[in-house]
């Protein structure tokens, strides 16, 4: 089909469209009985560079009535059937406010199908039952006589690795989504051991990774890594992953990741278990104190004979940066607003809410929180805010599909970067920045690729003074969520089970070794990537592609295809963002 759509569908405010990668001159919006509910002129965009598609829009954004639709365009197409002609369809389609609940509650059940040590069993998991997996004790890979008790926390990927600075960046997106949208997340239930415990779902699923933190502290504060064998394992189910699992060293991101997101949920979890609440501030001052003791920078690489993910860094500027923010909204401490400030003279991506850069879930914490609050910092972060809002916009308005990704933006995980912009579309409206952001949208940078020493520079963009949509941050951010649906230049829906045409065999070891045809649903696919990093990639997609279509449902495409918590939380926080706005 090339008629692309959010394939789950659209709430009843806000802008609706269809995107057509050719010329035409109207369309028709039909519901299930074939009938013709609105019909309108499409309009052209031109040309989009990431996909190299010729862009068409089908708007029909002012049609609100509730119900299930497919787009009909006036292109005339062979017959698959192989009888004469026939007009072209999009996907079915729903238009209703709670269009997102069910992929909410996918997103979020995802991780409770990625947890480690524990059994799933059939009530809760379905035909995804399965033992408890690795349940045995961790060596310390230092000294491997040493061993301790390891078992919990959330398989990170398609691997079976647990990761401290992943596991912190996916526990910041679901819990500043709760304590942002509280209104989204209190009521829901996933289906979970825990439901109906008196706690929300996301809380209890958040609980199981910080429970697997607590135990990766040292004596002395330090937090390991991570916790993996020496080797990813083979496609097999968890449970039959039997090799030595070990805990690899403590490093300075890690460590402060960990004083961060327990600073963090000590106060969010006040609310329902104190005991654990003062668990969780404890654990975080004695890595603060670790940090404090080690001011150097303790990266963290593989050491021979370790195969599994890194998660390496260059600096912890923004680690400790964060970790204090956290522990003056949490304590009101003079001590961490001063370390805060000092940290910020290190330089670094204030709006970064990844693993490897995490500023951004800092100045969440300082503009959230209760406690005094410098003026000039408080300016300072909401012009950061403003400034990475307003150039996502102008990238937006270059993209005929309205994803505020540049073609060479297209890498690794790069369906973590849309949904990452999604949040701080979200971001900017939460805190009343919308019009700052249209004004300064209209004279806003696009990002520069990172060039080779000797390579030619770009040509300069010419700004306008006018944007080419007036949509509002809560419309951009639903466009990021339309790109994810099916709305891109494969029609392809990035979400297992969401979707007419959504992606089936994502690099994940369970969807593969269950011997089930159907993935388990809400797992958030990497997405398209120009660099096609492994040998299936570089096999199925030619030289050439533009980016956009760097893509291929395969479980072998490690670097396109492959599943991580970091991907799902940006997701579950940009639709609970929208969920937020839906009767309003």
């Amino acid at each position: 089909m090339a008629i692309f759509v959010n394939q789950l569908g659209y709430q009843r405010r806000g802008e609706k469209r269809a995107v057509l990668p050719y010329d035409c001159d109207c369309f028709w919006l039909l519901d299930e009985a074939g009938e013709v509910c609105f019909e309108g002129e499409t309009k052209r965009f031109g040309e989009d560079k990431a996909s190299g598609d010729r862009v068409t829009e089908a708007d029909f954004s002012s049609f609100t009535n509730q119900g299930k639709y497919r787009v009909k365009t006036s292109r005339i197409i062979e017959d698959p059937a192989g009888e004469g002609v026939a007009l072209e369809y999009s996907p079915w389609f729903e238009i209703r406010d709670d269009v997102y609940e069910g992929l909410e509650r996918d997103l979020m059940k995802a991780f409770y199908y990625l947890r480690c040590g524990q059994e799933l069993k059939k009530e809760h998991a379905g035909v995804y039952a399965h033992p408890a997996c690795h349940v045995g004790m961790t060596a310390l890979w230092e000294d491997p006589s040493v061993l301790i008790e390891t078992t919990g926390g959330w398989h990170d990927a398609g691997d079976y690795g647990r990761y401290v600075t992943a596991g912190a960046c996916a526990l910041a997106h679901l819990l500043y989504a709760y304590r942002m949208y509280p209104q989204v997340f209190r009521d829901k239930i996933t289906g979970i051991p825990e439901s109906g415990n008196g706690v929300p779902d996301v809380l209890n699923e958040c609980r199981w990774e910080l429970e697997w933190f607590l135990k990766l502290q040292k004596s002395d504060g330090g937090v390991f890594h991570k916790v993996t064998t020496a080797q990813h394992a083979p496609f097999v189910m968890p449970q039959e992953d039997q090799a030595q699992l070990f805990a690899l060293p403590v490093s300075s991101m890690a460590t402060a990741d960990f004083a961060a997101i327990c600073a963090m949920a000590a106060g969010i979890y006040r609310e329902f278990d104190e005991d654990f609440s003062l668990r969780l501030e404890k654990a975080s001052k004695k890595a603060y104190w670790w940090l404090i003791s080690h001011p150097e920078f303790v990266g963290f690489r593989n050491p021979e004979g370790c195969g599994t993910g890194e998660y390496g860094e260059w600096d912890d500027a923004s680690n400790r940066f964060w970790a204090a923010a956290e522990l003056y909204a949490l304590t009101g401490e003079k001590k961490f607003h001063e370390d805060l400030q000092v940290a910020l003279e290190r330089h670094f991506p204030l709006t970064a809410l990844g693993y490897g850069e995490v500023g951004g879930f800092g100045i969440l914490a300082y503009l959230l929180s209760k406690q005094g609050k410098s003026v000039d910092l408080m300016h300072k972060f909401f012009q950061a805010i403003v400034k990475d809002a307003a150039t996502r916009v102008r990238v937006a308005e270059e993209s005929g599909y309205g994803v505020s990704m540049m073609d060479f933006e297209y890498g690794w995980g790069s369906n973590m970067g849309v949904m990452r912009h999604g949040m701080i579309f979200a971001i900017a409206d939460y805190f009343g920045l919308e019009e700052k952001v249209k004004e300064a949208a209209k004279t806003a940078e696009l990002p520069k690729r990172w060039r080779w020493q000797g390579e030619p520079e770009e040509e300069p963009y010419v700004q306008g003074t006018r944007l080419k949509r007036n949509w509002s941050m809560r419309d951009h951010a639903a466009a990021q969520l339309d790109y994810l649906l099916g709305c891109n230049a494969m029609g392809i829906s990035y979400v297992t089970g969401n979707g007419e045409n959504a992606y089936r065999y994502p690099h994940l070891r369970p969807a593969h070794a269950d011997g089930i045809e159907e993935c388990m649903p809400g797992m958030v696919s990497g997405g398209p990537n120009r660099h096609r990093q492994d040998p299936r990639a570089k096999e199925l997609i030619p030289d050439g592609t533009p980016a956009m279509k760097c893509f291929a449902d395969d479980y072998l495409c490690y670097s396109l295809n492959e599943i991580t918590i970091y991907w799902n939380s940006p997701a579950v926080f940009t639709v609970g963002y929208l969920l937020s706005k839906k009767d309003l």
